[in-house]
């Protein structure tokens, strides 16, 4: 079973997300891949710069994730850049079109991952922009706690 392990161990973050953007809601979806999408990501090979996600019509999409090619794919390899649809349930996607509207609002994506089923899964989240103020403070905040983590290891 140390297949299992593994797949539980691929996870790509977006780590500018969380210092850009003030998070104030977390959703788990699915995403809607082809065959070698599928193993590029379980080889590690994808990457969230300038991605983000958008709504057209009732559907939600990411635009800009950048999956890599899978290596040993023929003609049949995909296109690194193409949109791919989010899966939500109804009342989700609700919520998130109608929050998603108010100024200032936008939704982000925060991490891939393949779950224990062998999934791909993207978690996204309702985030509000940081201001540069907002920044510095998370800042402060985060070297602080580094600092308390190494005290408390000696």
């Amino acid at each position: 079973m140390a297949n299992k392990a593994d797949k539980n161990n691929i996870v790509v973050k977006n780590k500018r997300a969380t210092f850009e953007y003030e998070v104030l809601e977390r959703f788990t979806a699915g995403i809607v891949l082809a065959g070698t999408e599928i193993k590029a990501i379980r080889m590690g090979k994808a990457s969230f710069v300038d991605s983000y996600c958008l709504f057209l019509g009732n559907e939600l999409w990411v635009k800009g994730l950048h999956i890599a090619e899978y290596e040993w794919g023929t003609y049949n390899n995909h296109d690194p850049r193409q949109d791919r649809k989010l899966l939500l349930n109804r009342k989700e996607l609700d919520r998130l079109k109608r929050r998603s509207q108010e100024k200032g609002l936008t939704i982000v994506a925060l991490r891939l991952f393949v779950n224990d089923r062998g999934l791909a899964k993207l978690d996204i989240a309702l985030a509000r922009g940081k201001q540069l103020h907002d920044k510095r403070e998370t800042l402060k905040r985060n070297d602080a706690k580094r600092e308390m983590d190494r005290m408390m290891k000696r």
